[in-house]
């Protein structure tokens, strides 16, 4: 193996273990939302807030923090300390999970440079990655602040931007480390490369649809598959003035929306899909096969989330399904493209 794939393939397995982390801290992060535990750490101590509470003391004055926002005074008023503690670890986890992020990038990052591993095509790139990173913690914090003001819940517009950043990241990150390491698949056909292109930003923009959703708590009401409301288009969809404003923040019409793209990104992998299945390239068809096979498993997952009323376990798996599916098409790409 020469010097120059086996850097590249270290460098790769480094980005790999960050995607995977950026996967899990996702996760977290949804689940945190779920058990809406997100504005249970009203301070952001970047450095100091590494550790938990470690003393009754502390604790009580985490507690007596919390009771002076009014997540506490309108919702959950009366609560023990027992049962804050358990939403406190769960913003907790999050919070470390991204500081270990952070460190596993730049430690590794900056041994890489000083053995002069990094090459100078890929080192705008890590920059960029640093700097990305940083932006998703302050725009994480921003959104905790939306929510401690006087309305007991994080802005939706909020949560959606940093749930896309996260998306975005792990996006960036994936594409760098596979072009790393992903041989060339000799091409004999023409190849669906600006529709499975496409398919990826539609599965990033359902990403978004998704954090809408979650937002906006669409996902409780209109618990029905395949009809909404017992219409195939439910009555009042895109009603309130203006009607641009009701993909943002009419519940009903973006939970439709979201139905709705996850038709078209079924029906654009299928035909992708088809095309890739003509390649002669075993691992091209391979790659279309898998693609199919996460697209169609997530849309299985978000009927069952959905008319099993958002149950966390299915949520969780939804959402990890969404980040599966995006890596199942950006590994598409690089099959068809590289």
């Amino acid at each position: 193996m020469s010097w120059k794939k086996r850097n590249n393939r270290q460098i790769a397995t480094w980005l790999f273990f960050v995607c995977a982390m950026i996967f899990c801290m996702v996760i977290v992060g949804g689940v945190t939302r779920l058990t809406e535990s997100g504005l249970s750490m009203v301070d952001w101590k970047p450095v100091t807030g590494i550790l938990p509470p470690l003393s009754e003391a502390q604790w009580d004055r985490e507690f007596t923090a919390y009771q002076q926002y009014p997540e506490y005074q309108k919702v959950n008023r009366g609560m023990s300390l027992a049962e804050f503690k358990g939403i406190y670890y769960w913003e907790y986890s999050h919070r470390l999970l991204g500081r270990l992020i952070g460190l596993a990038f730049f430690i590794p990052f900056v041994i890489f440079l000083l053995k002069r591993k990094v090459s100078a095509n890929l080192k705008p790139e890590a920059v960029g990655h640093v700097h990305l990173g940083g932006a998703q913690g302050l725009l994480g914090w921003w959104m905790v602040k939306s929510g401690l003001i006087d309305h007991p819940d994080v802005s939706h517009y909020r949560l959606t931007a940093h749930l896309g950043l996260a998306v975005l990241i792990y996006l960036y990150i994936f594409w760098v480390a596979s072009g790393l390491v992903m041989a060339r698949c000799e091409r004999t056909r023409k190849r669906p490369v600006g529709l499975t292109v496409l398919l990826t930003g539609l599965i990033f923009l359902q990403i978004l649809l998704g954090g809408l959703v979650a937002g906006l708590n669409a996902g409780m009401i209109y618990n029905t598959w395949p009809l909404m409301d017992g219409q195939v288009i439910p009555s009042g969809l895109y009603g309130s003035p203006p009607w641009y404003m009701n993909m943002f923040e009419n519940i009903m019409t973006v939970q439709f929306n979201h139905r709705m793209l996850a038709y078209g990104i079924v029906l654009l992998g299928v035909y992708v899909w088809l095309q890739m299945r003509k390649d002669s390239h075993i691992n091209v068809r391979l790659a279309g096969h898998l693609l199919l096979l996460v697209i169609l498993g997530q849309v299985a997952l978000g009927v069952l989330t959905l008319i099993h009323v958002v149950p966390i376990p299915l949520a969780a798996a939804h959402q990890a399904g969404a980040l599966m599916t995006l890596s199942a098409a950006l590994f598409a790409l690089r099959r068809i493209k590289v």
